[in-house]
């Protein structure tokens, strides 16, 4: 068969898949760990089939094998969560859904629920990974994550709510002043009668606003209470899961289920990563980025932390160059993250941050491990 009759009969294939499917183009190439579910890889290559007949092409990283679907043949858990990065990172596929991933600081993803009152969906920002070791200005940025995954998903002009936990008008003043510079996005109202965009529980489950901003631990909770229940938490139901990681420039497409995720889940986060590459989701991103920092965004965070500093200034560090980190130490409080790195590289480590699938972790050498974990105890940053 020559070139062009290939073209063709490819063109008529993706056509046909097009008519069943509804979805028109290249199906895009989704990878999937299956090892480590709580409901074992039979779990997982279910939502893989499911996924396939709904036009995603998907690359299945576990043992087991089914039509339809792409198996990449991995031992453990450990060597398929590699090959999952391996294949991200040399554009063999367009992205990943996986249980757990390290992102920086900076990067948190957005989750994607159906609410149970009305059936509504509603974006989660954001719901694991930390933007900001500073909270506010984490849910600050967190509006902007869920605008940019919000639109991803076709919704033209979301609407955005803050969920009211501590922070949260002071992130409405500055997303007011963010909006006031020209970053165009529309107000959620309350469902209650004061209305308002600071919103209550009763507009978590009727899903008032499209974008539902908080910090990623209380959208971690809502994403799981959402997702099970009606199964008593075991089985994570309904919803496509906690999403992909979005910061500024960022541009690796992994979104996170849990290991408690059924299958319709856990299909539905392989459609969702689907439709944000269709969707071209970090063009989006940095449409979005660009637009809110013209309109002051980092002006408006520095001039928030210039007001909140003490008198006296810290201490200015400066980072060791910079080396592969691949030890990490775990359990430091998240707002002493950026202080236990600095407190490293006072000590001549070079130490990056970053958010595990356990919480915050500071990341050096494996040459360094020992050495830093001494001085991160000696400090105080862990017990």
């Amino acid at each position: 068969m020559s070139n062009l009759e290939k073209t063709i009969a490819r063109a008529f294939l993706e056509m046909a898949d097009g008519l069943e499917t509804g979805s028109f183009g290249p199906r895009p190439k989704i990878a999937l760990t299956g090892m480590g579910s709580e409901h074992g890889e039979e779990n997982a290559m279910a939502a893989a089939q499911m996924a396939a007949k709904k036009g995603v092409d998907v690359y299945y990283i576990g043992t087991l094998e089914a039509e339809g679907v792409t198996t990449v043949h991995v031992d453990n858990e450990d060597e398929g969560h590699k090959k999952m990065e391996q294949m991200v990172e040399s554009h063999e596929v367009d992205g990943a859904v996986t249980m757990h991933f390290p992102f920086p600081i900076g990067v948190s993803t957005v989750g994607r629920v159906i609410t149970p009152a009305r059936g509504k969906e509603m974006f989660i920002a954001t719901s694991t990974g930390t933007s900001s070791a500073d909270r506010i200005e984490g849910m600050i940025k967190n509006a902007v994550y869920g605008i940019i995954t919000a639109k991803a998903c076709g919704v033209k002009n979301p609407t955005v709510g803050i969920l009211n936990v501590d922070g949260a008008r002071q992130t409405e003043m500055a997303l007011k002043e963010l909006q006031a510079g020209g970053y165009d996005f529309a107000w959620a109202t309350s469902a209650r009668a004061d209305g308002g965009a600071v919103l209550r529980g009763n507009d978590v489950l009727q899903g008032t606003p499209d974008v539902l901003v908080c910090d990623s631990l209380t959208g971690n909770v809502l994403v799981k209470m959402l997702s099970a229940f009606s199964t008593g938490g075991s089985f994570e139901a309904t919803g496509y899961g906690y999403g992909p990681g979005i910061g500024p420039g960022y541009d690796k497409l992994v979104l996170i289920v849990s290991r408690a995720s059924g299958a319709p889940l856990v299909a539905n986060a392989l459609t969702f990563a689907g439709e944000l590459v269709k969707n071209k989701v970090f063009d989006i991103a940095k449409a979005e980025f660009d637009a809110a920092e013209k309109a002051g965004l980092s002006k408006i965070l520095t001039s928030r932390k210039a007001a909140a500093k003490p008198a006296a200034e810290e201490e200015e560090v400066k980072a060791p160059p910079a080396e592969p980190c691949t030890a990490s130490i775990p359990g430091i409080e998240v707002m002493d993250l950026e202080d236990a790195a600095k407190a490293l590289w006072k000590a001549g480590i070079y130490a990056e941050t970053g958010m595990g699938c356990t919480g915050p972790l500071v990341m050096m050498s494996e040459a360094n491990h020992a050495k830093a974990l001494e001085i991160l105890k000696k400090a105080g940053y862990v017990g």
